[in-house]
């Protein structure tokens, strides 16, 4: 039993170990690519964020796509730019009706890290998130600008 409980101790502290290692998504200028994902990419670009919420439905009028609206139409949005985050554009997908699109812009990957680090223990997102407690399924998309786009 001691030789399980030591085996599952060390299993657990090399996979955090893996975990904490692992380098977070690119996205920005070319400069700080690699030189596999740079070449098309602007040296002036931003780094942007898609991100794709599909809302669990409602239960007994609680929750669902539309308190999910709600609390972003709210407050999130703006907890987001007050934090230094452009908040580009919020959809509704209308192929999946459950699902919120949105899209931010960051100076680049160190500063989105700054804006989500203070976000998740932002007293006025904390408030938020129990008004308007809604469980989503996220999908995240990291993105840098083409050197020809007009957005960057």
């Amino acid at each position: 039993m001691r030789k399980l409980f030591i085996t599952f101790v060390l299993g657990i502290s090399f996979s955090c170990s893996l975990f904490a290692a692992e380098t977070p998504p690119p996205c920005g200028p070319s400069g700080q690519l690699s030189a596999d994902l740079s070449g098309n990419v602007a040296s002036d670009s931003r780094c942007f964020e898609l991100r794709m919420y599909t809302a669990a439905p409602a239960v007994d009028g609680k929750g669902g796509i539309d308190t999910l609206h709600q609390r972003f139409r709210e407050a999130e949005i703006a907890i987001f730019e007050r934090l230094g985050a452009e908040v580009l554009a919020v959809w509704q997908r209308l192929d999946d009706p459950n699902t919120l699109v949105w899209m931010l812009a960051y100076r680049d990957r160190a500063h989105r890290e700054e804006v989500w680090t203070a976000f998740r223990t932002d007293a006025e997102w904390v408030a938020l998130r129990e008004k308007y407690n809604v469980p989503v399924t996220a999908n995240t998309f990291m993105m840098s600008a083409s050197d020809y786009s007009h957005l960057k």
